[in-house]
């Protein structure tokens, strides 16, 4: 026995590259070419496979290291060259007793003029179907990785699927020419079902690329090897070819092309965040994408430090020819500082505000309306529901006279798909919740159908919701039209940014007592600061203006909703 080690082959411009998984363990007996480890580079997965046959004696590398061409893998113990060679063959002894004749090996060049079987060059048709995939049933289809006329190579994989549990690539149990796909994305498939037809090189390639064969010498002859024979080169059949070329395209550790490499869970946590997962770089082996790498990405784009293809596309953070990026700073050397991180709701939130600045161009009208008379009429109504619990806001007013608007300006209760406008015929109205973890809005569904003692009551569910973090997912969809309302905080107008996909949203500032001259004197009137952002793609300004007039006139008069 002997022993040798096997190293890092060439791996082209790759350096001190990150061992991320290990394919073997001491004591185990390996075939050449059989994968090692698996190593990634800022670029590339690749699995490093073995230069030679035998037992592994002792590994090299562990997980974690980084390795260059040359490092040694693993010690690998080899049989002795007696035992793995061919046993020679015999000639039958002769008449008088003689010994046999010893028999010389010649190269394979001259093995080639020996004839062969012809049925071992045919080609054959071998059925791929589904292995033993463990308790699993019905499991979805999610990516296709091959196509009719692909070159696949053994355990190359074919598809992956995906459960509620888990998503595993399936692997090719034959090498050849695919001819026939028997699935596609969305298919259920389960254990034994049919996934391609191959085409497959049968012994041809065994032929064309076996090791030297050995023929008796002459009788008589000397002991001297046997002088080569250079024939004419013989063609090798077409589906030996594709076999043969197929090995140096496919790279098993390679992130496969379609759907990212990511379990369900995974999947689930990127939409959350609204993460294009198809850009995260994942971490984990064979490029699998975890929820530290979706987190992690989240973080280097809302510092600045990455950007995604919207972003690039968009000319966000630095993209444009001319502006700078992004400051990187080490505050600590000017003072004391402590980190923070951003909860998942600022992430979520942040994201989507970003993408909406820049992706829609706003406009802002400010204008102002006189609440006195509405304002008394409040005070009014709380005092004589004061029993009931119900406790009118100027914001369930607001939305009353909000959905009067939209009704007589639908191009404000709309949506921009494409090159067409959606025209909604509902009134569902967001409205913006400040809470202990940030920005929230809740969407009160149906305001056209409900009176303001209605409105007051179930906004003030859902706000109260929202604040102790149990808003459901569909009390946060399908909004026509949002309200931001800083009224108990401060200031006098502001720019809400609108939340996509609608094409308007109402700022509300704090409300103040103003002289107001009334054609004969001047008076005080409460009046209320109205910020109306649009999407000037939609919204022309003298919409907006008539649209925000109206408002202030529904305000400082209620009773005109019903005209």
């Amino acid at each position: 026995m002997s022993t040798v080690d096997v190293k890092v082959p060439d791996i082209g411009d790759f350096k001190d590259v990150g061992v991320i998984e290990i394919l073997v363990k001491p004591g185990d007996a390996i075939k050449a070419e059989q994968s090692l480890i698996t190593v990634e580079s800022d670029k590339a997965s690749m699995e490093i496979p073995s230069s030679a046959a035998g037992v592994v004696k002792e590994l090299k590398v562990q997980l974690g290291d980084k390795v260059s061409q040359g490092a040694v893998i693993l010690s690998l113990e080899m049989a002795a060259e007696a035992d793995a060679g061919a046993a020679p063959a015999q000639r039958s002894a002769s008449a008088d007793g003689g010994q046999a004749a010893p028999v010389a090996p010649i190269p394979i060049s001259a093995a080639a003029q020996l004839p062969s079987p012809q049925p071992s060059s045919q080609p054959r048709l071998v059925e791929v179907r589904v292995p033993d995939i463990g308790d699993f049933h019905d499991v979805g289809v999610i990516e296709v990785f091959v196509q009719p006329g692909d070159t696949v190579k053994l355990e190359q994989s074919l598809i992956t699927v995906e459960s509620d549990k888990a998503s595993m690539e399936i692997p090719s149990d034959a090498a050849g020419v695919i001819q026939e796909l028997k699935v596609k994305l969305g298919d259920k498939v389960n254990q034994g079902d049919l996934l391609v037809i191959v085409q497959s090189a049968g012994a041809a390639l065994a032929s064309a690329v076996s090791a030297p064969a050995t023929v008796p010498a002459e009788a008589g002859g000397s002991e001297k090897s046997a002088a080569p024979v250079q024939p004419p080169a013989q063609p090798v059949p077409a589906a030996a070819q594709a076999v043969l070329q197929v090995a140096s395209l496919h790279q098993p550790g390679a992130a496969p092309a379609g759907l990212p490499y990511a379990s369900p869970s995974v999947r689930k946590f990127a939409r959350e965040l609204g993460v294009p997962l198809a850009e995260v770089k994942g971490s984990a082996a064979k490029g699998r994408i975890t929820q530290a790498d979706v987190q992690a990405f989240t973080r280097a784009v809302m510092a600045g430090l990455q950007q995604t293809q919207a972003q690039v596309q968009q000319g966000a953070g630095g993209a444009l020819p001319g502006l700078l990026q992004w400051p990187q700073i080490d505050f600590a050397k000017f003072g004391p500082i402590a980190p923070q991180p951003l909860s998942r709701i600022q992430k979520i939130s942040g994201a989507n505000l970003h993408r909406n600045w820049v992706m829609i161009p706003h406009v802002t009208n400010n204008d102002e309306a006189d609440i006195t008379d509405l304002e008394t009429l409040r005070a009014r109504l709380n005092k004589e529901n004061e029993k009931s619990g119900i406790k009118v806001t100027m914001l369930a007013f607001v939305i009353k006279a909000v959905v009067a608007a939209l009704k007589k300006f639908p191009e404000f209760n709309a949506s921009l798909d494409g090159d067409k406008l959606v025209l909604k015929r509902y009134y569902h109205i967001g409205f913006a919740a400040d809470t202990p973890n940030g920005l929230m809005v809740p969407v009160l569904k149906d305001a056209d159908r409900k009176g303001v003692l209605q409105i007051a009551q179930e906004s003030a569910e859902l706000a109260k919701k929202a604040r102790e973090g149990k808003l459901a997912v569909a009390d946060m969809q399908g909004g026509c039209f949002s309200i931001s309302s800083l009224g108990g905080i401060g200031g006098t107008h502001f720019t809400p940014i609108i939340n996509a996909p609608e094409v308007a949203i109402l700022g509300l500032s704090r409300a103040c007592l103003k002289p107001v001259w009334d054609g004969k004197a001047f008076a005080p009137r409460l009046t209320l600061p109205l910020s109306l952002s649009y999407d000037h793609r939609v919204i022309d300004g003298a919409a907006a203006a008539r649209f925000n007039a109206y408002l202030t006139a529904l305000l400082a008069d209620l009773r005109r909703i019903v005209l």
